[in-house]
């Protein structure tokens, strides 16, 4: 009998992986709107900026996981970081590529095709890797993930992962107010969910932060975990934050003082974890 962690870890078939993929290649050219890039997202971006920056010096060579557009990569290569970014998106990759050159930045970030599922495929040491907004909750095989950060990391290296949570308190009262509540409950799925995005279908996990810190155990020490937008809404509620400036200010204030709290920084739209290589 299979056990909770079995169905947590299940790989994801072929067709799925590829039903994510173009999921997100269909939203490539216009993901740095807000569909990708909203004042909420804008805002939790830059908490991984600044943890990145704090956990590793200028110069160091990282992986983005999952880049995207590549904002994220163009940031730290802007800095003076060294960056590998990656995708299983073609369209996105191809987006980050354009990037790195409208920059002048090909000297520093590199963009490369290769999934989550495909880390095997790259090769050399690296001081950090980092992944924004979920793409690990996409991961087919989390601890096969796992796996090859340890082969890819040095010893003593980091991960900064932001990954989208089990317990999302406005998700849920905004759904169940509206009389939807098998959608207020999707997160409490466990094993694989399809979620749809543009007419595609994204096959995802949620994860607690200590159910997804499990995958790692064996390579990587746990030094942080905080959560991303408590207080404030989930980024496809930022209409909400919008109409109420002030509140959301204060908000926002809430998530930087208490976001780190015991019991808190389990919840959220997403959260932010940081490991050690062991």
């Amino acid at each position: 009998m299979k056990s909770a962690a079995d169905d947590r870890y299940a790989t994801l078939d072929a067709e799925q992986l590829l039903d994510t993929q173009r999921a997100f290649d269909s939203v490539a050219a216009d993901y740095d709107g807000p569909r990708g890039n909203n004042a909420l997202i804008q805002r939790m971006r830059v908490t991984l900026w600044d943890t990145v920056i704090s956990e590793l010096p200028v110069g160091s060579r990282l992986i983005d996981l999952g880049c995207g557009t590549g904002l994220d990569a163009q940031e730290f290569a802007r800095r003076g970081y060294h960056v590998l970014a990656t995708d299983w998106s073609p369209n996105m990759v191809e987006r980050t590529r354009a990037r790195a050159q409208a920059t002048s930045l090909e000297s520093r970030l590199t963009a490369a095709h290769v999934g989550v599922q495909q880390l095997d495929r790259i090769e050399g040491e690296f001081d950090g890797i980092y992944s924004n907004f979920g793409p690990l909750n996409c991961a087919p095989d989390l601890q096969a993930v796992a796996a090859q950060c340890a082969r890819l990391l040095r010893r003593d290296g980091r991960m900064v992962f932001s990954v989208i949570g089990r317990i999302c308190p406005w998700e849920v009262a905004h759904y169940a107010t509206r009389g939807r509540f098998k959608r207020a409950a999707v997160r409490a799925t466990r094993g694989v969910t399809a979620v749809g995005m543009n007419g595609h279908t994204i096959w995802t996990r949620y994860y607690l932060p200590r159910e997804f810190y499990q995958a790692f155990a064996e390579h990587f020490a746990l030094e942080s975990h905080r959560a991303l937008s408590l207080f404030l809404p989930p980024p496809y509620l930022v209409d909400f934050c919008q109409r109420r400036p002030g509140l959301s200010e204060r908000l926002g204030r809430l998530d930087d003082l208490l976001g780190g709290m015991p019991l808190l920084r389990a919840m959220g739209d997403h959260f932010l974890i940081v490991m050690r290589r062991r």
